[in-house]
């Protein structure tokens, strides 16, 4: 016996192989000392042999019934037993064999009956339930569709919601996720103290923090009648900051010499008016007033032109301006038409721009009627073309131009669509933009250009992501206090970073080294399907073939990637406070800490390797594959060997396990690393 457990199946069969081969090794000599004192003949002969051989025989053959009728059975057994804890729902069992087999029915009807009651509870939770879900469903749509950036954090100023919105706001921010701090992701004194401050009764507060090279314009409020928790709605103000502090700030510094300017002019014009009309008027007096008069021309004519830029600038920089996609503006342009036989194509390559899309799609539906009476035609194509700092904005038809009177009258037109009525050259001079008509090259084709102003800004617009339940979790304000003791916190209560390597070879110690971290997040015991670190590593060294077998990773899908002392400080961020999960642990942390590595991960670390080995010692087959396979665990299409698909099944097993290192009373992680210490044995260590 081993730590009170039952022997390992190897050292049950080597202990029956060495009784049966002393007990067949003794036979013989028995047999032969016999045959020599008494040497018998003919049957006699055979009984004697046969007899001193038939109790190794019967030791052989009883292990061998046993092991076939009963240790195999109850293995069996014990896997069915934790596949049945781990997952109540797994519909492949595997019926009693053996001498057990008569304990089938009996097996059948406890386990038919816990699911039975397992549905039972579902359907009366489901039930009692359906407006909490309904409520739910509406509450992650309004999370999807809401443009304004939300954030709802516990008294223990840990996130506990957030929106699409935020999620694009911090773009790659490690910082952002639920259950971590608010801290981490704006580390603001002056917002830590205003939280701090914040009245009970639900009443705003408003503050204008920086946030990486963005100002961001955030209103605070206490949630009434809550746990502490708070709401944080967010906006970029940075154009509007930039706008203050640039454009309106130089217009306000520049009035007073435009001011002084027109004064001095004007005095000067006055005295040369007196001094003309009084008749002392001499040459010598005339020279200076006019050279006053010419000074002043010249530099009010300068600070004039310095104002239309400014102007210019604020028009760009207007919050009524913002990025859009011209695709997009041609989908609401076709949709505004609606049953009207007016129809844009767009053509050629979209790109980015700057405008006011309401007061556009006006602006060019009344475009497109006049040139409907112009053309004698419905259908337009639409193309967009970059400009040195601008985007021409074509709209291109079969025949000839607009008239500049024609386009003069258009841009007198009133739009009574929109508020207070603005005329079409409003809305340009908003755009800082003009109109003119011009014929195509080859005389076919004629289009009007709008120039608008661009936007620093390439790609397609990023797709919306599907619905997913990980923008909100307020079980997280009932988890322990973030200070609290690790060693003592429930393993449900724990936030876990389940994560995976693929590297060159298995060699780390002779130069083999990481090509692709994956890592996955458990909080709640819940796991994050999209709060993913999937990154390439360049390892430095060419990817042997044998590897690539497994992995299927080559050489081109690591150029050009950052190598790992660049990577692990970025990994190290995404681990934040967690504790760390792996299978095999000891391999992948070698990998992540080669010699002289500048990050250290000296977190606590579970291994579910070592946890399962703790757990059923008596069973082999503690790999990856055969423990998915045990615990009806599946790794979609194209994710085996993958760092990020083996971390997210390692993170699934670990779920699996927690029930059963629960039904042994093991729920604290200092319980756990107890357990996974057990299962550490000389070979590990070797490894």
């Amino acid at each position: 016996m081993i730590r009170g457990k039952l022997p390992k199946r190897q050292r049950l069969i080597g202990l029956w192989l060495l009784l049966s081969g002393i007990s067949l090794f003794g036979g013989a000599l028995f047999a032969a000392w016999l045959d020599s004192l008494f040497q018998p003949q003919g049957l006699a002969r055979l009984v004697l042999w046969l007899g001193c051989f038939s109790g190794g025989g019967t030791i052989f053959l009883v292990g061998l019934l046993l092991e076939r009728m009963l240790f195999t059975p109850l293995r069996h057994l014990q896997v069915q037993l934790a596949r049945l804890v781990a997952n109540p729902d797994a519909r492949e069992d595997y019926p009693p064999e053996g001498w057990l087999r008569g304990l089938g029915p009996d097996l059948m009807r406890v386990r038919e009956a816990w699911r039975a009651d397992r549905q039972r509870l579902a359907t009366a939770h489901a039930e009692g339930a359906r407006s909490a879900a309904r409520i739910r469903q509406e509450l992650e749509t309004l999370l999807q569709v809401l443009d304004t950036p939300l954030l709802l954090s516990d008294h223990h100023r840990r996130l506990l919601l957030f929106n699409q919105a935020a999620e694009t706001l911090f773009d790659d921010n490690p910082a952002l996720g639920l259950g971590k701090r608010l801290d981490a992701l704006l580390p603001v004194s002056s917002l830590q103290d205003a939280l701090a401050q914040l009245p009970e009764d639900g009443a705003p507060r408003e503050l204008l923090i920086p946030c990486d090279e963005r100002w961001l314009h955030v209103v605070m409020r206490r949630v009434p009648n809550s746990n502490g928790e708070t709401l944080l709605t967010l906006t970029d103000a940075t154009a509007a900051w930039t706008s203050e502090m640039g454009a309106r700030a130089g217009l306000a510094d520049m009035l007073p010499p435009l001011r002084r300017h027109g004064a001095s002019l004007s005095s000067a014009a006055e005295a040369l008016s007196s001094a003309r009309h009084a008749g002392r008027l001499d040459d010598d007096l005339r020279d200076r007033l006019e050279s006053v008069i010419d000074e002043e021309s010249q530099a009010l004519g300068q600070g004039i032109e310095s104002l239309g830029k400014l102007i210019e600038d604020m028009q760009q920089q207007g919050e009524r301006l913002v990025p859009l996609w011209s695709n997009d503006l041609w989908q609401s342009l076709n949709e505004r038409l609606g049953d009207d036989p007016l129809e844009v194509l767009p053509i050629g390559m979209p790109a980015w721009f700057k405008g006011d899309a309401p007061a556009l799609l006006v602006l060019l539906e009344s475009l497109l009627e006049r040139l409907q009476r112009h053309a004698g035609t419905a259908s337009f194509e639409a193309e967009m073309l970059l400009g040195n700092r601008r985007v021409y904005l074509d709209l291109i038809w079969t025949g000839k131009p607009l008239s500049q009177r024609e386009l003069a009258a258009w841009s007198d037109q009133r739009l009574d669509a929109l508020p207070l009525s603005p005329r079409v050259g409003d809305l340009l001079r908003q755009h800082a933009s003009d109109a003119w008509s011009l014929a195509d090259s080859d005389g076919k084709y004629a289009r009007l250009r709008l120039p608008l102003p661009a936007v620093e800004r390439v790609g397609a617009p990023r797709t919306l992501a599907a619905p997913r339940p990980e923008f909100h979790d307020f079980g997280i304000a009932d988890l322990p206090p973030p200070d609290a003791e690790l060693a003592r916190r429930p393993l449900r209560a724990l936030e876990i970073v389940a994560f995976d390597t693929e590297t060159t070879g298995l060699e780390l110690r002779r130069g083999d080294t990481v090509i692709s971290i994956g890592a996955c997040r458990i909080v709640n015991a819940r796991l994050l399907a999209s709060d993913v670190f999937d990154v390439r590593v360049d390892p430095g060294k060419p990817i042997p073939p044998a590897s690539t077998a497994i992995h299927g990773l080559t050489d081109s899908d690591v150029s050009g990637a950052p190598p790992l002392p660049v990577l692990l400080p970025r990994f190290r961020n995404y681990i934040g406070d967690a504790v760390v999960l792996a299978h095999n642990a000891a391999f992948d942390l070698l990998a992540l800490q080669p010699p002289g590595a500048s990050v250290t991960l000296d977190m606590p670390v579970l291994d579910t390797l070592l946890i399962s080995r703790a757990l059923d010692e008596s069973l082999d087959g503690h790999d990856l594959d055969t423990l998915a396979d045990r615990y009806s665990l599946r790794f979609p299409p194209g994710t085996r060997h993958t760092a990020l698909g083996d971390a997210r099944v390692t993170a699934e097993l670990w779920l699996a396990l927690l029930p059963r290192l629960e039904a042994r009373g093991i729920e604290t992680l200092e319980q756990a690393l107890a357990l996974q210490a057990s299962a550490f044995d000389r070979e590990d260590a070797c490894t």
